[in-house]
């Protein structure tokens, strides 16, 4: 299976997110999404195309897809492009400066550091992933559990039955 490098390469697939943006941006049909025949009659493609192209948007999770009839609507997912994100935010980064020599940019650079063959720059954002993923469900967590609390606390029921 293609990575999301791999899917966001396609010049295709670039636009068809781009489509699906700039409608979700602009709120069209109230809901920000698109038909596959609405999609076709802005890009230079064919119907056969454009389906091919959000089918891998879909299976990569870039896109959600909502039936309607014999419709299928498409919008835009942008949560997949965390991994893109967590790959590049360190070459955009303030202080960057590729004249340092700087052991962490050679890593995030993706060169091999480690003299064993492995890449540290993907090893660091793949790690970076995990670690925001595993941050957000204890937050998650964290407020089930507050309101779990603030509903058993005495004060709040006696407020509640003023």
């Amino acid at each position: 299976m293609a990575d999301i490098f791999d899917v966001i390469a396609d010049a295709t697939r670039r636009e068809l997110l781009q489509h699906l943006l700039d409608a979700s941006l602009r709120g069209e049909g109230g809901t920000g999404e698109l038909s596959v025949g609405e999609l076709v009659e802005r890009m230079d493609a064919t119907q056969p195309t454009v389906s091919k192209h959000l089918k891998v948007l879909r299976d990569h999770g870039l896109v959600t897809v909502r039936d309607e009839g014999q419709h299928r609507y498409y919008a835009v997912d942008p949560a997949p492009l965390e991994d893109v994100e967590d790959w590049i935010i360190p070459f955009l980064s303030a202080d960057f400066d590729p004249e340092s020599g700087s052991p962490v940019f050679a890593a995030w650079s993706g060169a091999d550091v480690s003299g064993a063959g492995s890449t540290v720059g993907r090893v660091a954002a793949d790690a970076s992933h995990q670690a925001r993923s595993i941050i957000e469900g204890a937050q998650e967590k964290l407020h089930d559990v507050q309101e779990a609390v603030t509903k058993r606390l005495p004060w709040k029921n006696h407020d509640e039955g003023r």
